[in-house]
């Protein structure tokens, strides 16, 4: 580390007030409008002393570093780690990211900063690019309804073993496994199985199920190494048992072989990864899965279709939304809230890019490489699996495979070492003949010395040996335009644009949503990410390439640790809802380890996150909801009624804290008293930790376990609807309960419940960005942060409280990080509803806060405190100007049925046609003076929500549907 700066050093305070959007002058102006003098004087009332961290606290973080001083300090981590080219497989494969896809997706504002797409309006071209890789996925695996991407291929298919085990007709609770299955899938799916009370059995399914006492199977297509397995009687043979069969495929792989959903596969699994998507040491990838017609609408997820707007133009929007975890709680059939939407777009546009013919050449070519290395292995004498394969190929060399990996490491590759007498090597796009001539060179084999004439003619013997036994692929693909319209630089650079421009993204501006804190997202902390150092590192690599990684991640873990005062940190959760399920799943092993088994009832408040129940139920606990009272706080009395009732069986409580209606509650620590002293755990959801880093810390005023967004509170960008990163914190107690994994020993303790993603680190690629968020802000730019946050909330709901209620308000009438405006009264006096100002909002240029959540009928703002005073003015007038609008329609000035705000938003086409409404064009479209300098046009009007769940379409339409 570089020597630590004193706060007010005007070099390290650079970047902190690069962050901060008031300065001091604007911070001044609306502490005026508060009624406070200073930061401190506000901080003092708002947070209840009771959980204030100590004053003058020593602290691990290192202090505030300049932005050139935290890349040199991210480059000295980068050179610790080793880039080799990794032929090991095991589900991760280098990959080529077009250079296009590369800066103008992962690397532009325009994609990364984009929130979910619940307000489908201004989220055209994000549901655009989601619906293409849907697209893909239903198209490459043969299944018709395919989702907007999961966590990864583990989580995925634990997933479908769900999925299996609620939709299929046995009453059976057993789950079959092939034993060529990706060990890391392994692991994830018993580690998912065990509270649910199902019984995973891993066996031999090469030649179907050992018995039909079973409600599913999973197999891997092609197989872990690298068998193309022929599995049509196995589905013919579970689906005869009332069983249902899932396959975990590759994408590549199916533009060759014949896809499942020909063979019998009810449900496709897998990663689009090596889509154009880097390694990044294990994530973020888009995991995918494709389901059966029939089993559309219980597609664990985000599910993009395809509707129309007011005007009857097709239009996309969140399919089937009542499935989400807001709504249905503990009933929901999985806690997945988080996509990885930013790297599914990236895998769509790969597909576009590329198209049919591109991606077979690039799968052709893999295929090419792989068989000319079995064909030169095989004549030189050594046992080459006689199996049919892809890409993978397995070479027995009895007693030599340690040493076989250590020459191929010597000639710049790693292999897999499978066992002491096998040694798996696995081809990608990024394999050249060089690599091929350096891993014969490790079996003591002659290559092709770069004779490619000698190297096709070997592959078409190796081809030819595996002809007829397994189906290759005589089904098309991709056969929508948009896969054959893209092939040059310019037309995807275009098309890139065009899409982007439809949306309203954080670098458009302000995206004010409650709970879901959209800060900014610095490019010194993104910078680091794109760097072949960390891009191109694989997560199975030998720990002697990774060491850079390690010392960024335990640095990492260190500074969650201290700022939240838990005694260990585990990161491996890939996302908020991983992180809520590793917590729970701690709390049930540390109730088992004491013997209490019978304890399996959480608490939760009535006002929570939905995710919440969901992965309660998802980790084998009772939900029993306690009630809130008038102020929205948790009603003490229910809480020990309900803990009096449940004393025996108390497992934990999980509350949000600052609660979900944005209130320090000064009860928390009476709450936790309570539980602890039922005998259950206190879980606190991190999610509103931005309420929170520097002033108080969770794991010292009570909680034992929290999950923290990164992807919130920690500048990890939204991306649309992920990546997300949702580390859990825990204290000393629950420590030998964070999760592990197989292969890696050193990623958790060996006590733990397993895995909960399928890399050991999660989402490793995009922790260099907190890291370098913490270590631009250092402990007192961290708690500077947290202050302008609630400074900014307070600004907002004092000067909104002349127009709107703010419903909940803590001490001194003050609220937390963000506030609830209440327009109940509001929609029965007027008609007017949540839905209307969302909409209006468009046409000022914002997108809507939280719409009904936690309280129907109510939108909850979040400033953070990256938005500089001007912006939030901006808000301010554009909701004082709606207020202004309600009013003409509860005085009869305009009908309630036509109205700015009913037929909002209004579109150019809606501008430029016929025009009839009762008000005129420039009152649709510029509300506002300030608008006709920078004026955003929704793409579409307002869409139809219920027709597009009426009419499920989830691929891409047909051009026809455009015209119409």
């Amino acid at each position: 580390m570089s020597p630590t700066h004193s706060f007010n050093d005007s070099a390290a305070r650079g970047f902190v007030d690069r962050h901060l959007g008031p300065d001091r002058d604007a911070q001044a102006k609306m502490l005026a409008v508060v009624g406070y003098g200073s930061l401190d004087e506000l901080v003092s009332a708002a947070v209840p002393p009771s959980i204030r961290d100590e004053a003058g606290r020593r602290s691990a973080l290192p202090g505030p570093a300049s932005e050139v001083e935290v890349l040199a300090e991210l480059r000295e981590r980068a050179r610790r780690n080793t880039v080799v080219t990794s032929m090991i497989g095991l589900g991760y494969y280098g990959t080529v990211t077009p250079g296009v896809i590369k800066r103008n997706v992962l690397e532009s504002p325009a994609w990364y900063t984009a929130y979910t797409p619940y307000q489908p309006e201004i989220s055209q071209g994000r549901l655009e690019a989601l619906l293409n890789f849907q697209t893909v996925i239903a198209d490459l695996t043969a299944l018709p309804v395919a989702g907007a991407s999961l966590l990864d291929e583990p989580t995925a298919a634990a997933e479908a073993m769900s999925l299996c085990h609620r939709s299929s007709k046995s009453t059976s609770q057993r789950f079959y496994i092939d034993a060529d299955v990706l060990p890391q899938t392994i692991a994830v799916v018993r580690t998912r199985a065990v509270p649910l009370g199902i019984d995973v059995v891993v066996a031999d399914l090469r030649t179907g199920l050992p018995n039909d006492d079973c409600f599913g199977a999973l197999v891997q297509y092609p197989g872990t190494t690298g068998a193309i397995g022929s599995y049509r009687q196995l589905a013919d043979q579970a689906h005869a048992a009332g069983a249902l069969v899932v396959a975990a495929t590759d994408l590549l792989a199916l533009t060759l072989i014949e896809p499942p959903g020909e063979w019998g596969a009810d449900v496709v699994v897998g990663s689009s990864q090596r889509f154009g998507v880097p390694m990044w040491f294990g994530g973020p990838h888009a995991g995918f899965m494709s389901v059966c017609e029939q089993f559309a609408r219980s597609l664990p997820g985000r599910l993009v279709g395809v509707s129309v707007d007011a005007a009857g133009r097709t239009a996309y929007r969140l399919a089937l939304q009542t499935r989400e975890q807001h709504i249905r709680r503990e009933k929901a059939t999985s806690n997945i809230c988080t996509a990885q939407v930013l790297l599914a777009v990236a895998a769509g546009m790969y597909a576009v890019y590329h198209g049919p013919d591109g991606l077979r050449a690039i799968a052709q070519q893999v295929h090419q490489h792989a068989a000319s290395l079995a064909g030169a292995l095989r004549s030189a004498g050594l046992a080459v699996a006689d199996v049919p394969f892809f890409d993978t190929i397995s070479v027995s060399v009895p007693g030599d495979a340690a040493r076989v990996v250590e020459r191929a490491l010597a000639h710049g590759v790693n292999v897999r070492f499978a066992d002491a007498d096998t040694v798996v090597v696995a081809c990608d796009e990024t394999t050249s003949a060089v690599h091929v001539d350096a891993v014969c060179a490790a079996f003591g084999v002659d290559g092709f010395n770069g004779n490619a004439e000698r190297a096709e003619r070997v592959a078409d013997a190796e081809d030819a040996r595996q002809s007829g036994r397994y189906a290759e692929r005589s089904s098309n693909f991709l056969t929508h335009q948009v896969f054959h319209e893209h092939r040059s630089e310019t037309a995807m650079l275009r098309y890139l644009r065009t899409l982007s421009d439809k949306d309203i993204a954080l670098d458009r501006s302000m995206i004010p949503l409650g709970s879901c804190t959209m800060k900014l997202n610095a490019t010194t902390e993104m910078e680091a990410i794109s760097w072949p150092e960390f891009a191109d590192i694989h997560p199975f690599a030998p720990a002697e390439q990774t060491a850079g990684y390690v010392q960024l991640i335990r640095e990492l873990e260190s500074w969650l640790a201290d700022v939240t005062g838990y005694d260990a940190v585990s990161v491996q959760p890939n996302a908020g809802s991983q992180g809520e399920l590793a917590g729970l799943l701690a709390i049930r092993e540390y109730h088992r380890g004491r013997g209490d088994d019978n304890r399996n009832v959480c608490l939760i408040p009535a006002s929570a996150h939905g995710t919440n129940a969901a992965s309660a139920s998802m980790a084998g606990m009772r939900v029993v909801v306690v009630a809130c009272d008038a102020d929205g706080n948790v009603d003490l009395d229910d809480l020990h009624a309900k803990i009096a009732a449940n004393a025996e069986n108390l497992a934990a409580i999980m509350v949000t804290y600052p609660s979900t209606h944005g209130v320090y509650e000064t009860s928390i620590g009476d709450v936790c008293a309570a539980v602890h002293d039922a005998g259950g755990q206190v879980y606190v959801d991190g999610a509103n930790l931005n309420a929170l880093v520097g002033l108080a810390r969770p794991g010292r005023f009570g909680a034992d376990v929290s999950h923290l967004n990164l992807h919130k509170t920690f500048c990890i960008p939204h991306g649309g609807g992920g990546p997300g990163v949702g580390p859990i914190g825990v204290r000393a107690h629950l420590a030998p309960y964070l999760p592990n994994h197989p292969l890696n020993r050193s990623a958790g303790p060996s006590s733990g419940p397993g895995p909960i993603s399928g890399a050991p680190y999660g989402s490793a690629g995009v922790l260099p960005i907190p890291w370098a968020y913490i270590r631009l802000m250092g402990l007192d730019g961290l708690r500077r942060a947290t202050e302008v946050a609630i400074l900014s909330a307070n600004y907002l709901a004092h000067r909104l409280s002349a127009s709107y209620p703010v419903l909940y308000t803590g001490r001194a009438g003050l609220v937390a990080h963000e506030c609830i405006i209440d327009l109940r009264q509001i929609t029965k006096d007027t008609g007017v509803t949540v839905d209307d100002v969302a909409k209006r909002l468009i046409d000022y240029g914002f997108h809507a806060p939280t719409m009904s959540f936690p309280v129907a009928g109510t939108l909850m703002i979040e400033p953070t405190e990256s938005e500089d005073l001007d912006e939030l003015d901006r808000f301010v007038d554009a909701m004082v100007a709606i207020r202004s609008e309600i009013a003409k329609v509860a005085s009869g000035e305009w009908a309630r049925d036509d109205n700015p705000l009913r037929n909002a938003p209004h579109t150019v086409e809606a501008l430029a046609g016929e025009w009839s409404r009762s008000y005129s064009r420039e009152v649709a479209v510029f509300p506002l003076p300030s608008l006709r300098d920078n004026k955003y046009f929704s793409p579409v009007a307002r869409i139809d929500g219920a027709y597009g769940d009426r009419n499920l379409v989830c691929s891409c339409p047909p051009i026809s549907a455009y015209g119409e």
